[in-house]
């Protein structure tokens, strides 16, 4: 099978929406000539003109104002926030508008718009562009959260994403845009809330996403020559979470040990341990360990800023304090 960068994986899917549905069409700063932040969308400006490919002035609040008013009237618009921290920029349209028209209308209205970004650590680009927000979004009634790891899910579930009637959060990671994975050449979509075991083991699980999915990953290679043999639970989802297959990977390895890269306190990892707790308590061979960055901005230092985020070594440990 071909191999595609993740970001050639995400124009992929646009063009082929695009391509699809002229209701489709993106919006953002710098997403036109320049193609984007991390370039996603070179070369889209010259295929399809400035009327589907719309370059914004420096205002996160025009940018999803704007898309979500189109989204009213029946287009379906890729919104992108080039970091995820100036999403700060615009929360009442995503938490107070896109999140609750649906349900204040009786069902009568929807929002169908992605809210393309990327967050994480890992460039030195400091503490306003590196933070890891998806547990915001998680919280929010009314928003899907997705964050594909690879370039075959990030494909499939943008353009599930595209054709969902719904406000989707999308979020990728800074560090994963040049990793090249398989995509197939045939069309494809991926269901929201459908897991992925990127690795079969039976000793513990470790559930980990978006660019933590690769340290879990570097992990269980590392501890499979120690005789530990570890599951790898991608959610790919976190709204709607596949919340079966985590509990029978659970019950299969009796052990659980979250992996994010956002800060421990109030994160995503402390909801799945509750979820996990609630539902496979009696399954569980020993407690639940997490691995999250530290309650800290991001440093610019890149000492420190790896210093503030898991790795390879820090989930290798907690695997081993419940084996």
């Amino acid at each position: 099978m071909r191999e595609l960068d993740y970001r050639d994986a995400i124009k992929e899917a646009c063009i082929e929406e695009m391509d699809r549905d002229p209701r489709v069409f993106l919006i953002g700063e710098d997403i036109g000539v320049y193609g984007g932040a991390f370039r996603a969308y070179s070369g889209l400006l010259d295929k399809y003109g400035p009327e589907r490919v719309i370059n914004t002035p420096i205002s996160e609040q025009a940018i999803l104002g704007g898309a979500i008013g189109a989204a009213l009237t029946g287009y379906r618009p890729v919104a992108e926030i080039m970091f995820i921290d100036f999403c700060t920029l615009a929360m009442d349209q995503i938490v107070n508008q896109a999140a609750k028209i649906k349900y204040m209308t009786g069902d009568a209205l929807n929002v169908p718009m992605v809210l393309r970004t990327q967050g994480g650590a890992g460039r030195g680009i400091a503490a306003q562009h590196s933070q890891s927000l998806e547990a915001w979004f998680y919280h929010i009634p009314g928003l899907k959260v997705v964050m594909p790891a690879t370039s075959y899910d990030v494909k499939g579930l943008l353009k599930t994403a595209i054709r969902d009637n719904d406000p989707v959060v999308f979020i990728e990671h800074k560090m994963i845009y040049l990793n090249k994975g398989p995509v197939p050449e045939e069309e494809y979509t991926i269901p929201f809330g459908v897991a992925d075991i990127k690795r079969e083991g039976k000793d513990v699980t470790i559930f980990a996403y978006s660019n933590m999915l690769f340290k879990a990953l570097e992990a269980a290679d590392d501890l499979a020559k120690e005789g530990i043999s570890c599951e790898v639970f991608d959610p790919r989802t976190l709204v709607p979470l596949d919340i079966d297959a985590l509990i029978n990977s659970v019950k299969k390895t009796n052990k659980l040990v979250v992996v994010s890269e956002a800060a421990e306190r109030g994160s995503i990892a402390s909801d799945i341990m509750a979820i996990v707790n609630d539902k496979a308590f009696d399954y569980l061979d020993g407690p639940i360990k997490r691995v999250c960055g530290l309650n800290s901005a991001i440093p610019y230092n890149s000492k420190l800023e790896q210093a503030c985020i898991p790795h390879k070594e820090s989930i290798i440990k907690a695997v081993k304090e419940i084996i």
